[in-house]
């Protein structure tokens, strides 16, 4: 993705031979912007960043619990606990959001 290519010239880290085209680059998984001067062109991407979130959409909510189940046991499980509205899951997973 064009934010995982967002590598600041002097943090490149090549990922190709020397004359490496555009398209072989990008066939690699790699980054390419000859934009630069004396860096590497074919560079490594960034990391995607993952984390968990709970979702603050009700319909949203997928079930990780029981009737009844108190918020320490829901978090024990590692699971989100709201304890409202009436008729959806008290407990319920996280959702994991790339960044």
């Amino acid at each position: 993705e064009k934010c995982q290519c967002k590598v600041a010239p002097r943090e490149r880290l090549n990922c190709g031979h020397p004359g490496i085209t555009a398209e072989e680059c990008r066939r690699a998984g790699c980054c390419f912007s000859a934009s630069v001067p004396g860096v590497p062109w074919c560079f490594t991407p960034k990391q995607r960043r993952v984390r968990k979130v709970c979702p603050s959409d009700v319909r949203a909510r997928v079930n990780c619990g029981f009737p009844g189940i108190t918020a320490q046991e829901c978090q024990r499980k590692g699971c989100c606990f709201v304890p409202h509205p009436v008729g959806v899951p008290w407990c319920f997973y996280h959702r994991t959001v790339t960044e």
